[in-house]
């Protein structure tokens, strides 16, 4: 017997929600496929947006070589850039576009010996502090990659750490310090993640990178009802039983019912990706219907509220996020972030659906 959990992915939701980033921006669009294309299969995920994207970034070279193992042939941005000579060996063999962010990888290229012209990203930091050259080392590192001979294009970039909070200055002040330190560089422009694409329509420039967004998912506090979500995390009650006023419900005893409450078993926990800290209140459909989580989440099953729906039962489809309850409803409600829930699915089967671009729908199971 199968369990009945499952993990549908509308690659047509992912379609749209590609050509609604890019449109937004102005320029071109690199779709962000790290994490397994955040848990959504990065190989479905990159032939489904072959014809339409202008590339694609992943975050080191395995994840790389896994897409162009599997056909795909659109540009490939490695966003970690590349660890030793033999990774960028790799990345010149596999025609990879590779991100430059600290000495040690400026050294790596002028000491290649492979011939290859590198298109180059070069990463400045302009205050999120982890990856990138200084903003008073940019000139500098920018004119050792140009007198390499080995490069064949420099695109300048930079990742914004406060773009999702709308109501803070951080933003404005990282655009106007990569404006300064670029004013006398050549070359095209990437600035905006899904948030900054999003809200701040000065950081839009030559090249965008949008990642959760393509997803259907966003973390700056706006709906955006043109993104479509592109993962249906589901499952189905396989059990029902009652409470009387006073009985509390699984581990912690953490819900204790104030009147008599109908109770469904559904066959999902965290193992399965949905957070344990998911509090009761958090929001679940049951048959298309709105409910709520109760009770503490546990390893292989949670229990929803099924009291005001008469016509639930064992065999009831449950939606634990989708269409009817965004991902980032349930993220709030569990102290997580929606990037985290997306990534954090497993176990149950993946199935893509709509692939389009003449492809037929791939199913894959078993852990990712």
């Amino acid at each position: 017997m199968t369990r009945p959990t499952s993990v549908r992915i509308d690659l047509a939701a992912l379609r749209n929600n590609y050509l609604y980033a890019r449109g937004v921006h102005g320029g071109r669009a690199l779709a962000v496929l790290k994490a397994d294309a955040y848990g959504h299969g990065a190989l479905a995920s990159a032939h489904s947006l072959a014809s339409l994207a202008d590339g694609f970034a992943v975050a080191f070279l395995d994840e790389a070589c896994v897409l162009r193992e599997g056909g795909v042939r659109n540009p490939i941005l490695v966003l970690e850039g590349c660890f030793n000579a033999s990774e960028l060996k790799l990345a010149n063999e596999l025609d990879l576009w590779v991100v430059v962010h600290q000495e040690e990888q400026i050294r790596l290229i002028e000491e290649s010996r492979t011939g290859a012209r590198f298109n180059v990203w070069l990463k400045i930091d302009t205050g999120m502090s982890r990856a990138g050259f200084r903003a008073s080392d940019a000139a500098n590192a920018y004119q050792r990659l140009q007198s390499t001979g080995k490069v064949s294009s420099i695109t300048l970039m930079t990742h914004f750490a406060r773009a999702d909070e709308l109501s803070e200055s951080m933003t404005a002040q990282q655009i106007e310090a990569f404006g300064a330190a670029t004013a006398t560089l050549r070359g095209e422009r990437s600035l905006c993640n899904s948030a900054g694409l999003l809200a701040w329509p000065s950081a839009r420039s030559d090249w965008a990178r949008p990642g959760l967004m393509l997803y259907g998912a966003t973390t700056h506090g706006r709906e955006v009802p043109e993104l479509q979500p592109v993962m249906t995390f589901e499952s189905r009650v396989f059990n029902v039983r009652t409470l009387e006023a006073g009985e509390s419900l699984g581990y912690g005893a953490t819900f204790v019912a104030s009147e008599r409450t109908r109770v469904g078993l559904v066959c999902a926990g965290y193992a399965d990706g949905y957070p344990q800290t998911a509090a009761t209140g958090t929001p679940i459909a049951v048959d298309g219907q709105a409910t709520t989580l109760i009770g503490r989440v546990s390893m292989d099953m949670l229990t929803v509220d099924l009291t005001n729906l008469p016509n639930a039962g064992v065999g009831s489809s449950v939606e634990l996020w989708g269409p009817r309850v965004p991902v980032a409803a349930v993220a709030k409600s569990a102290g997580r972030s929606p990037y985290e829930l997306l990534c954090a699915v497993k176990r149950a089967p993946l199935v893509h659906e709509n692939a389009g671009q003449g492809r037929e729908p791939v199913r894959m199971t078993g852990t990712r």
